[in-house]
């Protein structure tokens, strides 16, 4: 159960609506995340704000996305945002196979590029002070400077979702459940937020 009272769209501020609407709406079920992020006002609007403009005027490919934060977010545990993105994967042409299976050295599915894409979004997110020259040697080969901040940007970002998820202990919304698992997705490993090395 989360740990902050959901809004509904009827408790926040006008302006907020549309991308409340966009949110749980139009763009799939965020709901219960919409409602506890809704709180801060600021946050909400600028994190979602930019998220919706990198959809309409993004430079990466939905797929190159949805890898990089599939990718993030196996490395994190969040189930929350597992099954959102891995239910898009599966909706772009990948197998559940590749979605459960993302951190493996060799995932079906992947080309050379996704690869690319799938090893940095685990560098940023495991150790990005540690990255070598030579993964943005490759990187430049295929993809232009702009590209690689917004990946960069887009994987801070998923990074950001996934503590705020996972702190709060926000709960996948059930149709959004129903659907990672009709599509065979794991992602009941990651749903409890008890940790018996804390105290409670």
């Amino acid at each position: 159960m989360a740990r902050i009272t959901d809004l509904s769209i009827e408790q926040i501020a006008d302006e907020l609506k549309p991308l409340f609407r966009k949110f749980t709406l139009d763009y799939g079920d965020f709901t219960n995340q919409a409602g506890v992020l809704a709180h801060s006002p600021g946050a909400f609007r600028h994190l979602y704000g930019l998220l919706d403009e990198w959809r309409g005027h993004g430079t990466l490919s939905r797929r190159f996305v949805e890898i990089a934060v599939v990718t993030a977010s196996r490395v994190n545990e969040c189930s929350y945002c597992v099954g959102h993105h891995g239910a898009a994967l599966v909706d772009l042409g990948l197998g559940p196979e590749t979605v459960n299976g993302i951190l493996d050295s060799e995932p079906p599915g992947l080309d050379d590029r996704d690869l690319l894409v799938r090893d940095y979004a685990r560098l940023v997110t495991e150790r990005a002070w540690g990255i070598r020259d030579r993964v943005f040697s490759d990187l430049k080969q295929h993809f232009s400077d702009q590209q690689i901040v917004e990946l960069t940007v887009r994987i801070g970002v998923t990074i950001l979702f996934n503590k705020l998820n996972q702190a709060l202990q926000l709960d996948m919304e059930d149709s959004v459940l129903a659907d990672a698992r009709s599509k065979n997705i794991t992602v009941e490993p990651f749903l409890s937020g008890d940790d018996p090395g804390q105290p409670a």
